[in-house]
């Protein structure tokens, strides 16, 4: 005979068990519905690259603009400076890299990984949700490289600041990896180039170890060059390193990875960071002559073409609906106006300058994301936006705070058709440091010049003129009308209003 007490207590055993399942069940049932992120950042690709955000470009991107066609296209993104490292630095932490030591410019072969370790970090806001993590690709964010001793403060570069941009290579240990890298950050798993593909040591970093031994030097090639073309400088390279193969290698790996982690109960957050179409310009020979723009369209082809057969991968291993897919460059085009004046392309599209500047052709850049079911295919945001939202995103979607101080959730746009998002102020840097705002149509440039590549960078100010620059990009996206003297309320106003942010804290 069971007792009225034993009853009791077998009955709260088994609702506590029922609980428990049903706790734990949901639970993992949640946790199958959080999509696969795969976060693809092309390197120097231009706003006017892609056919579907230029009717006019002499590239044939059929893989990308399909990419388009099944997502969100947005028209006014743009990446946090105009040149590499800091871009990285804040698609991964939600901050201007020009909150740091970082004030201008990018490191260089054998910096120091810039990125603390208590740090908040994109990989480990995925990790903390249960996600796998992983980044393959170009780094170019610093590593800890072993350094042979003793050596001299002439054979370490520091800027004003006092962070370390580079050491000699002469004081590397290539015998050892680095000390500290990806994993140092939050990632589970790394395939890497240390930098740029025309910056040394040429070499992969598997899970910080090199996959093949230091023990080549390259004299570098297209020495003679404007920095373009088949251009790499001079320095140690791993035996069998092959610059044509790169942005395959990075391909096939991403594609290992994803079919691995497939397999696994947890979801993924895959970075892949391309090293491509950012010099050399190494198409492969059925890349050659396929575009109409010369060594460099032929790269961004063959970009698109390896791209596409990343997606194509990823849909045929079932996983399509339940994989959210960002592309993103890091900057806009290194395409001087010679190559404009030669093919009759613009890498930049309409927009001023390029790559290094101020002007909106070195930051606006395209910016695509398909998930199919939650993002309607072929929608477009006309909003001004930067690469630092994507850490405030990911956390609305998980329902945890921000802890990024420049980065603003756009989950809302994206799911939302009828959403209207609220506008904030968003900054843009040079590669020389020379500061931009943006808010709605009104752009402040804060020094006359270009901040970077394109000529003149810098210009002295003529007594009784002022450095700032106002434009209304309503009216005026290729930034030839200054209307500073028309509109000095408003110039006042965006200048506060830069001043406050460079405040924050």
């Amino acid at each position: 005979m069971i007792t009225p007490l034993r009853a009791h207590t077998g009955i709260q055993f088994c609702i506590l068990i029922l609980v428990t399942f049903f706790f734990f069940g949901c639970k993992q049932e949640n946790h199958k519905k959080d999509p696969n992120v795969i976060y693809i950042l092309a390197d120097d690709l231009g706003y006017g690259d892609l056919s579907s955000y230029n009717s006019e470009s002499k590239i044939n991107t059929p893989y990308l603009n399909k990419l388009a066609d099944e997502g969100m296209r947005f028209t006014d993104m743009h990446s946090t400076s105009s040149v590499c490292t800091p871009t990285r630095y804040s698609i991964l932490t939600g901050e201007y890299a020009w909150r740091t030591p970082l004030k201008k410019g990018v490191l260089w072969s054998y910096g120091p990984l810039m990125i603390g370790e208590n740090q908040e970090t994109l990989p480990k806001l995925f990790k903390r949700m249960g996600y796998q993590t992983a980044v393959i690709g170009k780094w170019h964010l610093g590593l800890d490289w072993v350094l042979k001793t003793p050596y001299d403060s002439s054979q370490v570069n520091k800027n004003k600041f006092g962070l370390i941009i580079d050491y000699n290579e002469k004081v590397i240990d290539f015998s050892k990896p680095p000390k500290r890298g990806p994993h140092n950050i939050g990632f589970d798993y790394s395939y890497i180039i240390p930098a740029s593909l025309d910056i040394p040591p040429y070499v992969y970093i598997e899970n910080e170890k090199f996959t093949q031994v230091v023990s080549d030097y390259t004299p570098g090639s297209n020495l003679e060059a404007d920095y373009d073309g088949a251009f790499w400088r001079p320095g140690p390279m791993a035996k069998g390193f092959d610059f044509y193969e790169v942005l395959p290698s990075f391909i096939r790996k991403a594609k290992t990875f994803i079919n691995k982690a497939k397999d696994d109960r947890t979801p993924f957050f895959l970075y892949l960071p391309l090293a491509a179409p950012h010099t050399p310009w190494v198409p492969k020979k059925q890349s050659k002559d396929i575009s109409e723009a010369g060594m460099y369209g032929d790269f961004v082809s063959m970009v698109d073409n390896q791209v596409g057969a990343l997606i194509s991968y990823i849909d045929e291993l079932g996983l399509k609906e339940e994989t959210l897919i960002v592309f993103a460059s890091d900057n806009g085009p290194y395409w001087k106006e010679k190559y404009i004046k030669a093919y009759g392309h613009k890498a930049a599209g309409n927009l001023k300058g390029m790559k290094g500047d101020i002007y909106d052709g070195g930051h606006r850049i395209p910016f695509i994301v398909r998930w199919p079911g939650k993002i309607k295919a072929g929608s477009i945001s006309d909003n001004p936006n930067t690469l630092a939202n994507f850490y405030a995103t990911m956390a609305e979607y998980f329902g945890t705070s921000s802890k990024a101080i420049d980065s603003y959730s756009i989950f809302k746009e994206l799911v939302e058709l009828d959403h209207i998002p609220k506008i904030n102020a968003i900054v843009h840097h040079s590669s020389n440091g020379h500061f931009a705002l943006r808010k709605g149509k009104w752009k402040l440039i804060e020094k006359l010049g270009s901040g970077g590549f394109s000529r003149p960078s810098s210009v002295k100010t003529v007594a009784g003129t002022s450095q700032e620059r106002l434009f209304n990009l309503e009216n005026d996206l290729t930034e030839a009308v200054d209307l500073s003297n028309e509109a000095p309320q408003k110039l006042v106003e965006l200048i506060r209003t830069l001043d406050s942010i460079k405040r924050l804290k």
